[in-house]
C-alpha cells in the first residue's frame, strides 16, 4: 500500500494549520506556470494594455488556480485535503463566475472576438477536471490545449482584438511544453499517490549494480518539473519587462 505519510505532491504542505490545505490545493508552481502563458500570450501582441493583462491574469487565476483545482479535488480527493466538499463546490462556482464576469466585461472593450473564449474556457475547466464526456477531455493532448495553448491565445486576443501568426506559434510552443509537463507529472503523481513498493536494479556495462527505488524514479521527474515551473515564470517576467518598460 502507498505510504500514508508521503505528501501527494512535492509542493504539498504537511498537516497542520488550515491554510496548508489551501496552499496544496492551489498547486502554486503549476498555477504560476500556467499564468505565465497568459503573460507570454499578451506580450506577443503588438501593443500591451496593462489593465487588460491584469484582468486576464485574474480571470485565469480564478478559473485555473481556484475553480479547476477545486473541481479536481472534488473528483476523488487526490490531494487528500480536509476542505469540505461544499466549500470546494462553492470555490469552483465562484471562480468560474468571476472569470466569466471579467470576460464579459472585456467584451465591451475588446469586442465579440472574446465570446468563443468565454464559452470554451468553462467547458475546458469542468470537462477536464470532472472528466465529462467519458473522459474525452481528460487526456494529455486536452491538457496541453486547455492549460497551455488556450491561455496564450486568450491573452493575445484580449490585447490584439483577434489572433495572429505569433499567437498561433506561441500556442504551439505552450502546447508542447504543457505536454512535456503532463508526461513528467503523470508518473510522478502515480509514484507519490499510488505506488506501494518499487524494486529493481540497473546493471551497468562495467558490472556495477544501481538499485532502483521509488525515490530514484520520482526525483528526476520532479526536479525537471521544478525547473520548468520557475523557468517559465522567469521567461514570462522577462517578456513582460521588455514590453512594459
Amino acid at each position: 500500500m502507498p505510504d500514508p505519510d508521503r505528501r501527494p505532491a512535492y509542493y504539498a504542505a504537511g498537516p497542520g494549520a488550515w491554510w496548508r490545505d489551501w496552499w496544496t490545493l492551489m498547486h502554486p508552481p503549476y498555477t504560476a506556470w500556467h499564468l505565465s502563458y497568459v503573460v507570454i500570450g499578451a506580450s506577443l501582441a503588438a501593443h500591451v494594455d496593462v489593465q487588460r493583462l491584469v484582468a486576464t491574469l485574474v480571470a485565469f487565476f480564478c478559473a485555473v488556480g481556484l475553480s479547476a483545482h477545486a473541481a479536481d479535488e472534488l473528483h476523488g480527493r487526490p490531494l487528500r485535503t480536509s476542505i469540505p466538499s461544499g466549500v470546494l463546490v462553492a470555490v469552483t462556482a465562484v471562480g468560474l463566475v468571476v472569470a466569466v464576469g471579467l470576460g464579459v466585461a472585456g467584451v465591451a472593450r475588446v469586442g465579440l472576438g472574446l465570446v468563443p473564449f468565454l464559452v470554451l474556457g468553462p467547458l475546458l475547466v469542468i470537462g477536464y477536471n470532472a472528466e465529462l464526456f467519458g473522459g474525452a477531455l481528460h487526456t494529455d493532448a486536452a491538457f496541453a490545449v486547455a492549460w497551455g495553448s488556450f491561455p496564450v491565445l486568450t491573452a493575445y486576443a484580449a490585447q490584439a482584438d483577434g489572433l495572429g501568426v505569433a499567437a498561433v506559434i506561441g500556442a504551439a510552443a505552450a502546447f508542447a511544453i504543457s505536454l512535456a509537463q503532463r508526461v513528467l507529472s503523470t508518473p510522478a503523481r502515480m509514484l507519490r499517490r499510488r505506488a506501494g513498493t518499487v524494486t529493481g536494479a540497473i546493471t551497468l556495462t562495467d558490472g556495477t549494480v544501481q538499485p532502483i527505488d521509488e525515490d530514484a524514479l520520482r526525483r528526476p521527474l520532479e526536479q525537471a518539473l521544478r525547473a520548468l515551473s520557475w523557468g517559465m515564470v522567469a521567461l514570462a517576467a522577462a517578456m513582460a519587462v521588455a514590453r512594459l518598460r
